[in-house]
């Protein structure tokens, strides 16, 4: 089915289209994640539980894969999973000249990579980057894509020309260990909710928007939302997708520990609500790294601010000529000159 109208609402609000069967035109196909089912996953209780099972992991691994590589941020979850690599393994943080949005992954990373003796590549991201690699993201999504997946498919490619046979991931943490803490932050009356999570409001960009209550009032509860399903059956898509489409422009395979493992006990939102988010996994960077303080949590940066701080907007006839660009993130920016790319590859 072809709606671009719906398809374009719904890449604004969500980052993604939700509806697998709705397409922007005739002949082309979005693939969505989906998430390991609950049955295959290994329970865990307990920081140590949490090494022992990836580290069962890390040994099935290598032995099937020699090379073996990790993108490697300034934060917990992969900083944990690079203490499983083998010595001489390669490493790839982001950043990018006159910012410093990656000033802090590239220190901490550093410092991980001198403990255990990895090999430390910076991935260098621009707006040519951008340019270059986003055509090549959203051909094989079918779609536009997330700010992330062209710097995903930069590295990944540098990682193959560097004779990596596997990336390691650590995207899933935050979703399974409860690390949204500003989601996880209260209970949510439902209109709250969607006006917190929807991303870029349509109906301010679009010519001919349409509704996107309908996927989330498949999680209204009363006057309220079904806060973990929605984040286990939504977020996890939208952003476990990303890594999904970006690995596969690029041809290499990825792996995320993470989301081979589940948690055995609920979720205790009282501990996250009171400044411990992902506490299994805080407590899990405290043994591989004692000597080292808890950093805050660092989601993947881009350099979307300064990129298109003097963009002034999409000209196509599917957006608005009156958007406040001013009013907007870089991110939001982002979406917008994305949308307009993929639209302009499509005619």
């Amino acid at each position: 089915m072809v709606d671009k109208d719906f398809c374009l609402s719904s890449y604004m609000a969500f980052r993604y289209v939700w509806k697998k069967e709705v397409n922007f035109a005739e002949g082309l196909t979005h693939e969505l994640f989906c998430p390991i089912a609950e049955t295959e996953r290994t329970k865990v209780a307990s920081a140590e539980e949490i090494d022992r099972e990836i580290q069962k992991q890390f040994d099935k691994l290598y032995e099937k894969y020699r090379n073996i590589g990790i993108l490697l941020s300034g934060g917990m979850d992969s900083a944990i999973l690079a203490a499983y690599l083998k010595k001489g393994s390669h490493a790839y943080t982001f950043t990018a000249s006159g910012t410093q949005v990656f000033d802090k992954d590239v220190e901490r990373a550093a410092a991980y990579c001198n403990k255990y003796g990895l090999n430390h590549h910076l991935v260098e991201i621009d707006f040519e980057d951008y340019k270059s690699f986003t055509p090549i993201v959203t051909k094989r999504k079918g779609a536009p894509v997330h700010s992330i997946e062209p710097q995903i498919y930069k590295a990944a490619t540098m990682a193959k020309a560097d004779g990596v046979e596997l990336i390691i991931v650590g995207e899933s943490a935050d979703l399974i260990f409860g690390g949204m803490d500003q989601l996880l932050s209260k209970d949510w009356r439902f209109d709250e909710f969607v006006k917190r999570y929807t991303f870029l409001e349509p109906d301010k960009v679009l010519t001919t928007p349409t509704g996107t209550n309908e996927l989330f009032e498949k999680y209204r509860k009363g006057e309220y939302i079904d806060l973990l399903t929605f984040m286990d059956e939504v977020f996890s898509i939208e952003s476990s997708s990303s890594y999904l489409n970006a690995f596969g422009a690029a041809e290499m395979p990825y792996y995320d520990p993470y989301a081979r493992l589940i948690m055995r006990d609920k979720l205790d939102l009282q501990r996250v609500r009171n400044g411990e988010p992902k506490y299994l996994v805080r407590e899990l960077y405290a043994l591989k790294y004692p000597e080292r303080e808890i950093p805050d949590k660092i989601p993947m940066p881009r350099p979307v601010d300064k990129i298109f701080k003097e963009w002034e907007g999409p000209k196509r006839a599917e957006f608005r000529k009156d958007i406040p660009m001013q009013q907007l993130t870089g991110n939001q920016k982002w979406q917008l000159w994305c949308a307009e790319q993929f639209l302009n590859n499509l005619d």
